[in-house]
């Protein structure tokens, strides 16, 4: 006589598949063991993941501790809860098999977006905090490395979703994998005759006056350089090594500086030319040169030159963008110092 409630449920059976009996209090306790193995695995990958936010070099290797923990704990729980059921584990190498065929079949995209995320999380070559530009353009810091995909957020807030095995099998440009800094060419002009060297002066002034301008030393220090002539300009790039920081987002740098170096070549008085085409008048009405210009009434060139005036700095909305803290970005790993190579 069975006197128990927990042996009447026992007792209730379900199901029959070969030898393995299936009850409904079997059944209830796997279902139990499933909640708490997926409660414990989520409080633990919180706790994880707290203490990743916290930490500076150990984040990268924390996110691998992380992901193991979450995802072991739930594999444990679906086996345990297997055991509980009264299934024979052993048993379950046909099921494998016939699992590996179906893989092989139709699950051939799941399996490689699961391999290839196994792949990222330990060889680090893309980790979360970095900034990465995919194939298509799409830009943008990793968030997350999921078992099929990976979320990158872009500057404008625009989650996207990428398989992992693409982040594997094409190229992927990642700009901070070393956490050092890089390289910024900006592209300006001024006009023809201008004197260069005040062109360089006011230009580094500039570029030194943004506060995620990093510190000039043997091996990286801001420059200008003459790079062409164009129809009616002098064509400079501005050479500057920004922070780490604020590599991650490339279109407010570059209108960061492009706004100081306007800034700073009205300030200094220096013309920015506009496209233009230069008609030479040879004779007009008798007259010849500047004679023939005023004929026409048209302002001499160097009187055009002598009035530009300097212009007071401006509100620089991109660099205010760039030292102004995100709430919802996360705190970015720190590697290691940066590479001097």
């Amino acid at each position: 006589m069975v006197d128990n409630p927990l042996q009447r449920l026992d007792a209730v059976e379900l199901v029959k598949l070969g030898k393995t009996t299936i009850t409904l209090g079997g059944l209830g306790a796997a279902v139990l063991v499933v909640i708490v193995t997926i409660y414990a695995s989520r409080l633990v990958g919180s706790g994880l993941r707290r203490l990743r936010q916290r930490s500076i070099g150990a984040a990268p290797s924390l996110y691998i501790v992380e992901k193991l923990a979450t995802y072991g704990l739930r594999v444990f729980g679906l086996l345990l809860a297997l055991s509980v059921m009264g299934v024979n584990l052993t048993s379950l190498t046909v099921f494998a098999g016939a699992l590996g065929v179906g893989a092989g079949l139709g699950l051939q995209g799941l399996v490689k977006d699961f391999a290839s995320g196994i792949s990222l999380v330990f060889e680090r070559l893309v980790a979360v905090g970095d900034f990465v530009e995919l194939s298509n353009g799409s830009r943008g810091v990793v968030h997350e490395i999921g078992p099929r995909s990976t979320r990158i957020r872009t500057n404008d807030s625009t989650d996207v979703i990428v398989p992992n095995s693409v982040l594997v099998t094409e190229q992927v440009i990642n700009w901070t994998l070393h956490n050092s800094t890089r390289r910024i060419r900006v592209p300006f002009v001024t006009a023809f005759g201008v004197d260069k060297e005040k062109v360089r002066e006011a230009v580094l002034k500039a570029a030194h006056s943004v506060p995620f301008t990093s510190p000039d030393d043997s091996t990286r220090r801001s420059q200008v350089w003459l790079v062409g002539y164009g129809e009616s300009a002098l064509k400079f790039e501005l050479i500057v090594w920004p922070t780490i920081e604020s590599v991650r987002r490339p279109a407010a740098i570059f209108a960061a500086y492009t706004w100081a170096i306007d800034d700073a070549l009205r300030g200094a008085g220096i013309e920015i030319p506009y496209p233009q085409r230069e008609l030479r008048l040879r004779d007009l009405f008798g007259e010849e040169g500047e004679d023939a210009r005023a004929a026409l009434r048209l302002e001499p060139r160097a009187a055009r030159r002598a009035k530009a005036k300097a212009a007071q700095p401006s509100s620089n909305d991109a660099a205010l963008d760039l030292t102004r803290e995100d709430p919802e970005e996360p705190p970015l790993p720190v590697q290691g110092p940066p590479n001097k190579t």
